[in-house]
């Protein structure tokens, strides 16, 4: 730009006519200061801008028009002005952070650069240019809105995953499986010997034994550790239900599916994901699972579009999954597939030598749960407790442990009303001479009566099953156990 002819103050005469024509035409506003910071020349754009005439600030100080003030309305002296300041020593600024005042008293952010302008050598003026960026600060304003909310969100959902986190830990424990009996031993090794593998495994056993344990053990001792263990109850689910939740559901999918959902076998990428009470699955499940494990794809319920995935594949059951599929009940092509690796969880009356040492880890577990300093438990009450068949497993040992300790007054566990329940021999006859089913409902039965046939609550029949009431219920009118009168 050619320099300014301070000793005319006429706003045209100073620029040469193409530069006149360029200075008019651009976007952005231009101011034309003297020595003495009064303006020698204004463009359409900065008019404009601001609502100011050029006939309104030539030859005036325009600071004091319209940069008088800080955006909160405090006075800027003209000192500290960086446009002013340039005037002064020569040195060119680019301000992002102040405002302009319009004619008609509002302001607006501004991004504007002060530079000195020379005539052989000599400084004659400054030009300073601007634009007004109100949609970029509601831009930054709006990502940083948007960032905020984000955090919020990651906050939330880091506590919610922690909650989740402690609520599963108060729920099973710790990962490590207690005890030293010859069967506990035999267990762990099988664990080490599979958990490092891609194979299939299905944990059986009775109710309580701690079949999700064994999968947590698997999934922690496995190649797949950082990645995520994603458990599904399938006893919990209803069939139609049970396919959304496995596979996931598009939008309109069904009543109700008011927006897309990802399913277990999504979640469960590259990780592992762990079926218990497997034998629940529907025959039409059942089928779509038997496609997972062979194509490592599927659908979810209401798309066509095939979904590839990497999963560990885990199943437990309580029921004889064999006698199942004799029954009709149960594919056997999908049998043989979940069964390539089979654990069978001991029960407790199989291994009573390992109550002693089960019972010092769940006490210790109970008192950070309870606010409780219960230290040991008497030699008679140990006797108690190895002398019961516990047909509830750990889970009724828990829930046992838990009950006395909330009565408890002292340090010591007495367990003096603790009810015994039948002989082991008496047990063993009976779950040799009997069928799965007839056992079931014996079972249930018995932990009826222990509870006085109270079903939910933390000291019901379905608690110390390990089952949802509804589920006890249901379980209950299949097996026609119904209470006496």
């Amino acid at each position: 730009m050619s320099a300014i002819n301070l000793k005319d103050k006429t706003h045209h005469d100073n620029f040469l006519p193409e530069n006149q024509l360029i200075l008019n035409a651009v976007s952005e506003g231009i101011y034309g200061f003297d020595l003495e910071g009064n303006a020698v020349f204004i463009n359409p754009a900065a008019e404009k801008m601001t609502g100011w005439q050029a006939h309104e600030l030539l030859g005036k100080n325009i600071h004091d028009c319209h940069h008088h003030s800080h955006s909160d309305g405090s006075h800027y002296h003209k000192d500290d002005c960086p446009i002013y300041n340039t005037l002064i020593d020569g040195i060119a600024r680019e301000i992002s952070h102040e405002v302009f005042w319009r004619k008609d008293g509002s302001s607006f952010p501004v991004h504007y650069t002060s530079t000195a302008v020379y005539k052989d050598g000599v400084m004659m003026g400054v030009v300073a240019i601007f634009r007004d960026i109100s949609i970029q600060k509601q831009t930054e304003q709006s990502l940083r809105q948007a960032l905020e909310q984000v955090q919020a969100l990651s906050e939330k959902l880091s506590f919610e995953n922690q909650y989740l986190q402690l609520e599963l830990a108060d729920r099973t424990g710790d990962v490590e499986i207690s005890g030293s009996s010859t069967p506990i031993n035999q267990l762990i090794q099988q664990i080490k010997l599979v958990s490092n593998t891609e194979s299939t495994v299905l944990i059986s056993g009775e109710n309580g034994t701690g079949k999700e344990l064994v999968a947590r053990n698997l999934h922690r001792l496995s190649n797949r550790a950082d990645k995520p263990l994603i458990s599904v109850n399938c006893a919990a689910f209803s069939s139609a239900l049970l396919e959304s939740e496995l596979f996931g559901h598009e939008k309109g999918a069904y009543t109700g599916a008011t927006s897309r959902r990802k399913g277990r076998f999504e979640l469960a990428h590259q990780g592992t994901l762990f079926l218990d009470e497997v034998a629940e699955l529907s025959l039409e499940a059942q089928s779509k699972l038997l496609r997972v494990i062979q194509e490592q794809e599927f659908e979810r319920v209401g798309s066509s579009q095939t979904i590839k995935v990497d999963i560990r594949l885990i199943t437990a059951t309580h029921h004889d999954l064999l006698k199942r599929v004799e029954q009709g009940l149960f594919r056997m092509d999908l049998y043989y597939r979940l069964n390539v690796f089979p654990i069978v969880v001991p029960p407790l009356r199989q291994r009573l030598s390992d109550i002693p040492e089960l019972v010092s880890h769940l006490i210790q577990d109970l008192n950070r749960k309870l606010g409780k300093k219960i230290s040991q438990v008497s030699q008679k009450g140990m006797q108690k407790l190895m002398q019961n068949s516990w047909p509830g497993n750990v889970r009724e040992l828990q829930n046992v442990l838990e009950r006395e300790m909330i009565l408890a007054h002292g340090p010591i566990l007495e367990f003096s009303q603790l009810a015994m329940s039948a002989p082991l021999e008496e047990v063993d006859k009976v779950v040799s001479n009997q069928t799965l089913q007839q056992v079931e409902r014996l079972h249930i039965i018995n932990i009826l009566k222990q509870t006085q046939w109270r079903i939910s609550g933390s000291g019901g029949a379905a608690a110390v099953l390990g089952l949802p009431p509804s589920t006890l219920r249901s379980r209950m009118n299949k097996l026609a156990i119904t209470r006496p009168i």
